[in-house]
């Protein structure tokens, strides 16, 4: 039923309240509603956090939003992981409509001691709803007193009545006529990890693996040597290691090198085809280790600053144990087989999907069985593998077990698939998303989707932007050379604050196995993949330097960590994509102006044209725009030239501040 004071469209909203929309601790949660009511007496509306405990925060004060009179917005920050909900509380405004219409009636003369009346009558409630204090108290008793002094001359009243001082006190202690209550909302708030860190794929096979020079055979890297890595994943800045799946890899119909069905004796065959007669989802293979070295592995990372983020893929190779055991949860086709993994004209001959209208239960506790088992070994972030291929309800499901229990842990969710399962994902409990960023590579398109993951889709799933994964190595890349790389890194590091590498990027690593294919040649997915780490760096032929400032920056600049804070501005070039980010609280303020040539193949110059408020300074201001990637500084304005030489920096990643 509608209040007596309607709050409409409430935003964010996810599943008309039925799931909790997004939060972070510590991020700024815009909160928006429709307010109105019959007549033209003025409203009041603030918003409430209602924390985990059940406790109401301090309320914060909504004020109306340019898009219309009726709607009204705030930010709120949550402190503390968990369950929380946020009210919308209306009211009808006694106070503020007295000054509409003193400002109006007192000028023209009209009224002119009944509105005086009629004010010393409002402050006298405010001094009796006994909240008022002090200096407050004082000030609202002596205007009371004054508002009925004939003896002053109307205008200095009203002056008096409308000072800044007794503006404030009354703003802090409203009159709330027919005061209406929507919500609670839900919430969910989650760890800041969740929302903004820095990710780097590698497979432990490939790291520390070695080649015999007399027989080519290669022996594969374990937990052992890919620690070694770790080192160099820290040292540039990453916050989460994720590791494709670690567990025994079947041998039935395994995969060779490039997909091919003819694997040799030594082919290690592709990870995601997980199980053999050595083990299952809860077991790591043995050319990798033991289950103590992962434990091991895992030590090595978190004292580096590392998480470990593990891969879920609910599928199984052939002779998975769960096939012998558990037939039932596999899909049995009319000839009597059972029916591998498909993604027309893809076939994924190593793997059989799993069906989960079988034995939806008995799947169920199997699964958040492993996924604790993980947990007790110190993995608390899953990517989880093509989620959308599962049903939406399962992932509901397990995804609030596992908060139950450990609210820390998070889920990102692989799903390149229809925007609305996607956005189904994130409604229902996934942490992060796997976006289309990749396939976005223009200037319009670009602009489009950064609005769309800031603004409009905040609130249902937060984006990842991985530059590159062993299964997608975009035509953008492939043809771009080493500006590309840069522009790529660039964009995912400061559009998102979530952002991820797959190994090999910095290497320039760029050739596809066929013309038209995202796929690389020589996947490391059916293959070990040696890479010389130590003669790249020292021949200079390493982007792991960029790839580190950038980091560096994402760490320094508040502002990048944010996502809702994302604003789009012009230029006149049509390969010139100029955006920027802004944060400011009570601990200062941070802005960040990114201005990014697209074309990776030529020098571009243009006129930038800004949205000065969104930076937070007026029209007519000017201000100091460092680069941080070069040290160069220039005094801007709202309308500036630029010009970028993609074979020397494709990009600038400005810190703005006021002029001294």
């Amino acid at each position: 039923m509608v209040g007596r004071i309607p709050v409409m469209a409430v935003h964010p909203v996810v599943d008309l309240g039925r799931q909790p929309a997004k939060a972070t601790v510590g991020e700024p949660l815009p909160v928006r509603a429709t307010v109105f009511r019959e007549g033209h007496d003025q409203l009041g509306a603030e918003v409430v956090l209602v924390a985990p405990d059940g406790t109401r925060r301090r309320p914060v004060r909504m004020s109306p939003l340019p898009e219309g009179r009726t709607r009204y917005g705030a930010e709120v920050v949550p402190d503390e992981v968990g369950a929380w909900g946020f009210e919308i509380h209306a009211w009808s405004d006694p106070l503020a409509t007295w000054e509409h219409d003193a400002s109006l009636k007192i000028p023209a003369g009209v009224d002119v001691e009944l509105m005086f009346t009629e004010m010393r009558l409002l402050l006298e409630r405010v001094l009796e709803a006994g909240d008022l204090t002090g200096a407050d108290r004082s000030l609202v008793a002596s205007a009371a007193r004054s508002a009925e002094d004939e003896a002053r001359p109307a205008e200095a009243r009203l002056a008096l009545l409308r000072s800044p001082e007794l503006t404030r006190v009354l703003r802090e202690h409203p009159l709330r006529d027919l005061a209406t209550v929507e919500g609670p909302y839900p919430l969910w708030v989650d760890r800041t990890l969740a929302l903004y860190g820095s990710w780097y794929e590698f497979f432990p096979r490939s790291e520390g693996a070695t080649r015999d020079p007399r027989t080519g055979k290669v022996t594969s890297g374990t937990f052992a040597t890919a620690s070694k890595r770790l080192d160099a994943v820290a040292e540039m800045g990453f916050d989460i290691v994720y590791l494709p799946p670690i567990h025994p890899i079947g041998e039935v119909n395994r995969k060779g090198p490039n997909n091919t069905l003819t694997p040799g004796p030594d082919d290690p065959g592709s990870p995601w085809a997980i199980g053999s007669r050595h083990g299952g989802h809860d077991a790591v293979h043995p050319d990798l280790g033991t289950l103590e070295d992962f434990d091991a592995f895992v030590a090595r990372a978190r004292e580096l600053g590392l998480e470990v983020a593990l891969d879920l893929a609910l599928q199984a190779a052939p002779d998975h144990p769960w096939v012998t055991s558990h037939p039932e949860w596999f899909t049995t086709r009319a000839d009597g087989t059972i029916a591998y993994a498909e993604n027309p004209p893809k076939k994924y001959q190593d793997i059989y999907p799993i069906n989960f209208d079988n034995d939806p239960n008995g799947i169920c506790r199997e699964v958040l069985r492993v996924v604790r088992h993980w947990m007790a070994h110190g993995v608390r972030i899953f990517r989880v593998d093509n989620p959308h291929t599962k049903p939406l309800a399962f992932w509901e499901w397990l995804i609030k077990e596992v908060r139950r229990t450990d609210p820390d842990v998070i889920f990102l969710s692989e799903a390149f698939t229809l925007p609305a399962m996607m956005h189904g994902l994130g409604a229902i409990g996934f942490h992060q998303s796997y976006t289309y960023f990749t396939w976005r590579t223009g200037k319009r398109e670009l602009e489009d989707y950064l609005r769309e993951v800031s603004h409009e889709s905040d609130h249902l799933m937060r984006p990842n932007f991985f530059v590159n994964t062993p299964d997608i190595l975009h035509a953008y890349l492939q043809y771009g050379g080493p500006p590309a790389f840069k522009v790529r890194a660039v964009l995912a590091a400061t559009g998102s604050p979530s952002w991820g590498v797959y190994a090999g990027y910095e290497l320039f690593e760029h050739v596809a196995v066929r013309p038209g294919s995202e796929e690389y040649l020589d996947s490391e997915k059916y293959q070990v993949r040696i890479r010389d780490w130590e003669g790249a760096a020292e021949e200079g032929r390493t982007l792991a330097p960029y790839l580190t400032r950038l980091n560096e920056l994402r760490r320094r600049h508040p502002a990048l960590q944010l996502l809702r804070n994302l604003s789009v501005h012009a230029s006149d070039d049509d390969q010139i994509l100029v955006y920027s980010k802004r944060r400011a609280d009570e601990h200062g303020e941070d802005t960040v102006l990114v201005v990014v040539n697209l074309d990776p193949h030529a020098t571009r110059e243009t006129m930038v044209h800004l949205d000065m408020p969104a930076l937070g300074f007026g029209w007519h201001d000017s201000f100091i725009a460092h680069d941080e990637l070069t040290g160069q500084e220039w005094s801007w304005n709202q309308h500036n030239y630029v010009r970028l030489d993609p074979g020397h920096e494709p990009a600038h990643i400005f810190h703005l501040r006021s002029p001294r």
